[in-house]
């Protein structure tokens, strides 16, 4: 366990995978492994995080307040028909969490796994903690480490679902003024629909929107920048230290792990897959007008799959813009990714 802690402290530092969680994660492995350590008894400081910020959900939380004020809808509220694209890619949750039960995993432990594939670190702690707690640390390193690897499993799926002709497809981009009614309404609106339909969602849905209003209300500068700084990156350390002190020999180093990895990247293929193929259903009946590759940014990997999309169309056309679109998916699939989980806390009891 001391070799995985080096390996995560090596490709958050060497490589700059995710180093802003894979980093603290490393090091909380390091500590939590140390023999006859006191950080880890009943009253050490990584039991203390662990029971103060993640037993009970505080720090995933936290940091979707944080999110959320980082948060621009604007793209999204001009063209709501990308908020299809961002349920279109969770299917791929639901699909690995069939599998997974297939494979012997029960239920609690196939939805905590299946969720890695919205690539949303905050919501697959916050499941899996209240699903399979003991699944915690190869969960969250799964999440977070496939978030950080986007640029490399994304392209080769999009080149294979798309033809060269509709990556090529240009969208115009004209659209309807948001108001500053409509950005303060939005996140209240939202969180009552999904507090009324998906009880279980409320937490994560309600801090997001909280976040965002905090920006979007042009009134309170200060907390909305401590919440996107100071409290965001604060809890961040916190976190990936709890996280990486559930790392122990005994609950990580398991054929049960590997099986974790290799269905979280299957669940990530596949969310991005049925964004595209929903891509390019959108894409026949707008009669063309529809780039597919924007449904591979139904995803919740904000913003990092939106940017990806423009430049896998930029790469066959430079005069290609539809970054603002692939936005409008990606803010959807933020969106979605809590929703999918609220739906899957909702179905199995947890909450």
């Amino acid at each position: 366990m001391m070799a995985v802690g080096g390996a995560l402290l090596y490709l958050a530092i060497a490589k700059e995978y995710e180093p802003v969680l894979l980093l603290p994660i490393g090091v909380g492995c390091l500590l939590a492994n140390l023999p006859l350590s006191a950080l880890t008894g009943e009253d050490g400081l990584l039991t203390l995080l662990y029971r103060i910020g993640v037993a009970n959900e505080l720090f995933p939380l936290l940091i979707f307040l944080g999110v959320g004020a980082m948060m621009d809808f604007r793209p999204l509220l001009a063209q709501p028909v990308f908020a299809l694209m961002g349920a279109a890619g969770q299917f791929g949750i639901f699909g690995t969490l069939m599998l997974a039960s297939l494979l012997g995993y029960d239920l609690n432990e196939a939805a905590s796994i299946g969720i890695i594939g919205a690539i949303d670190g905050p919501t697959s702690i916050y499941v899996s903690t209240l699903l399979a707690p003991h699944l915690l640390g190869p969960i969250a390193v799964a999440a977070y480490s496939y978030m950080s690897l986007v640029p490399i499993i994304q392209p080769p799926v999009m080149r294979l679902m798309t033809t060269r002709e509709e990556r090529c497809i240009h969208m115009e981009y004209a659209p309807r003024p948001v108001s500053q009614p409509a950005l303060i309404l939005f996140p209240l609106v939202v969180t009552t629909i999904v507090g009324i339909l998906v009880p279980q969602a409320t937490p994560l849905i309600a801090m997001l929107m909280v976040g965002n209003l905090l920006k979007e209300s042009g009134v309170v500068e200060r907390l909305s920048q401590s919440a996107q700084n100071e409290i965001i990156n604060v809890t961040t350390i916190f976190l990936g230290l709890a996280v990486g002190g559930t790392m122990t020999a005994r609950s990580f180093l398991s054929l049960s792990t590997l099986g974790i990895l290799l269905l979280g990247l299957l669940a990530f293929v596949l969310d991005t897959a049925a964004g595209l193929l929903f891509g390019k259903l959108l894409c026949a009946l707008s009669g063309r007008r529809i780039n597919p590759l924007v449904g591979a940014a139904g995803i919740s990997a904000f913003p990092m799959s939106g940017r990806l999309v423009q430049r896998i169309a930029q790469e066959e056309d430079f005069s290609n813009f539809i970054l603002m679109h692939a936005m409008g998916a990606n803010t959807a699939g933020q969106l979605g990714s809590v929703i999918a989980g609220g739906v899957l806390l909702a179905l199995l009891g947890g909450g």
